[in-house]
């Protein structure tokens, strides 16, 4: 457990801290006002302990194999945490496009597990980084609308089909992105599927 992984952790403890702060800011007494502000500060931490956590594991040769599955099963968790969030009032997003997240990123983390298993690790895509920075644009613009909307200069049904918008931009190109995944790494899962026939034996 390096600085690396601690990092990673971080993004995991904040997804549930994310929802609570969303959900229950009237019970905690915050000013609906200044609700973005906390948001965005949680995402931003968020953000940078993703670019950190790699940064320091290479810089201080902490690359292990508990920061190779943590770090993009953390990336899920908050990532797809946050989405989630965000289908409550009052910014309400279509649950179809979590679910298109949370498809990519199961399908994806089980075909890796399943190949490092069997001996031989799927490559990275820069489709796949590109994917989390457009999430994390898009999650970035969905709390920047809560800023007018909480000063009453947006509607709630403007927030809505805004934050709809946007969201469904970052979903398209995820769903890009693990298609992409898939076919740059075809020959490996090709392997992974190919089954072996024993010799029949006659007596």
């Amino acid at each position: 457990m390096g600085i690396a992984n601690y990092l990673t952790f971080t993004r995991i403890l904040i997804s549930p801290i994310f929802l609570f702060i969303y959900t229950e800011y009237a019970y905690l007494g915050i000013d609906p006002t200044y609700l973005p502000y906390i948001l965005l500060f949680l995402l931003g931490i968020s953000e940078l302990s993703d670019v950190c956590d790699g940064y320091f594991a290479r810089r201080y040769n902490e690359v292990t194999d508990l920061g190779k599955i943590l770090d993009p099963m953390a990336d899920s968790i908050y990532r797809i945490s946050l989405f989630l969030t965000f289908t409550l009032p009052p910014i309400r997003l279509p649950l179809v496009l979590i679910f298109i997240f949370l498809y990519r990123d199961s399908i994806i983390s089980t075909l890796r597990t399943i190949c490092a298993l069997k001996g031989f690790a799927l490559a990275a895509r820069p489709s796949g980084k590109l994917k989390a920075a457009i999430q994390a644009i898009a999650a970035f613009m969905v709390i920047l609308l809560l800023i007018p909307y909480s000063l009453g200069y947006l509607s709630m049904e403007t927030l809505h089909l805004t934050s709809t918008i946007i969201v469904s931009i970052a979903a398209i190109y995820t769903l890009f992105s693990g298609v992409d995944y898939i076919y740059a790494n075809r020959h490996y899962i090709r392997q992974l599927l190919m089954t072996k026939k024993d010799p029949a034996t006659h007596s």
